[in-house]
């Protein structure tokens, strides 16, 4: 098997340097000797020595794999002609493959094309054709189905995001810019965050971490002490474009969510309420007068759109506020289905648990006054405009 495992070893004591500083006193007594400290120590102290990045690659590398895409047009790495895109994916059953849907799609929204062709290589370097059972472009999850011949997978345990503390030390396993099987480890740096999609809406939920996650790492999973799957490696934030320590992973409920459904129907609807909100914080609110602390203040809500429909107002012009411009008048969303919204971040998670011509009471406040209004969702469109 292949293993190129890569293990960041900037040394944690002396930024990225040689060993740390020693002092010596003024008396007869001898320097202190020089201590270097890598970071897979410094992480595995953090997880209070139960973190072990050899014994998790061991265990969960062989599950890892790489995909390439083959895509219709552009240049020819294979005869045929064809772009080819590469990335990563893991085992969520002996014949099945979990991964980003950028790496086996190509465009966006109504524009998005599944790949031609589609194979994993697998850690023993065996490469076989696979088959895209569906994607989520909104999740930014794709489901495949291989035929692994006499060495099945071995799945990989998905975990809970309720339980996702910041400060746990996390394992990457990709194949970053096409060298498959490495390990980065980290931590998780925050929960909760929102990152791009593929139509234009948000994946909220997403956790940030700074595990090296670079170009080849899409759909790769990020792990925790136990070996479970936190979520799926997505983005980097960089501006050379390489990874700076501000990764994403879409966290894994959502992953969840989406292969329950690709398994059953091979794609993934959502409910639509139809609305673009901004997070209310407390001198937000007493500026405007919101007559609430938290919640979800509408900015916009299209015509026609379940929301517009029932009687949402969103607010109109602009005032500049704490270098933001919002649109004021607006009702505030305080609760979805009796599911209390405390920014605009959770007014998306929560619309996950519910389906397309369902019922919900929209609790908001207006004028300082809490309301209730009944709206009848509608299904996502495929571009956020839409």
């Amino acid at each position: 098997m292949r293993r190129a495992v890569l293990l960041a070893l900037c040394l944690a004591a002396a930024g990225c340097g040689g060993s740390s500083s020693s002092t010596t006193s003024t008396g007869a007594s001898a320097p202190a000797a020089a201590t270097t400290t890598t970071q897979v120590e410094v992480i595995r102290a953090v997880g209070g020595g139960r973190f072990d990045p050899a014994a998790i690659y061991q265990r969960d590398a062989p599950s890892v794999v790489t995909i390439l895409s083959v895509f219709s047009g552009g240049g020819g790495l294979f005869g045929g002609g064809g772009a080819v895109g590469q990335g990563s994916g893991f085992a969520v059953s002996p014949n099945e493959i979990a991964t980003n849907a950028h790496v086996v799609t190509d465009g966006e929204g109504a524009s998005l094309r599944v790949a031609r062709e589609v194979y994993v290589e697998l850690a023993d370097r065996e490469r076989v054709s696979a088959k895209v059972m569906g994607y989520d472009p909104n999740a930014d999850v794709a489901l495949l189905r291989i035929q692994p011949g006499d060495s099945p997978l071995r799945p990989l345990p998905l975990a809970d995001s309720n339980r996702i503390a910041v400060g746990e030390p996390v394992a990457a396993i990709g194949s970053p810019f096409g060298e498959p099987q490495s390990l980065s480890v980290g931590v998780v740096s925050a929960t909760g965050r929102s990152i791009d999609s593929l139509t234009g809406f948000s994946i909220s939920g997403a956790i940030q971490t700074d595990a090296a996650i670079n170009k080849g790492n899409s759909g790769g999973p990020l792990l925790d002490a136990s070996g479970r799957v936190l979520g799926i490696n997505s983005q980097i934030r960089s501006s050379s474009g390489s990874g700076s320590g501000v990764g994403f992973a879409v966290a894994v409920d959502t992953v969840k969510h989406s292969l329950d459904q690709l398994r059953t129907s091979g794609r993934v609807r959502y409910a639509y309420l139809g609305v673009s909100t901004a997070d209310v914080y407390p001198q937000l609110a007493q500026r405007f007068a919101l007559g609430t602390r938290f919640g979800a203040w509408v900015q916009s809500a299209p015509a026609g759109g379940p929301a517009a429909a029932a009687g949402i107002r969103a607010g109109h012009g602009a005032v500049r506020f704490q270098a933001q411009a919002y649109r004021p008048g607006g009702d505030v969303i305080v609760a979805v289905g009796g599911r209390q919204i405390n920014g605009a971040d959770e007014l998306g998670t929560v619309m996950e648990g519910f389906r397309p011509g369902q019922t919900v009471d929209v609790t908001v406040m207006r004028a300082g006054q809490r309301r209730n209004v009944r709206v009848r969702l509608a299904e996502r469109p495929k571009n956020a405009g839409g």
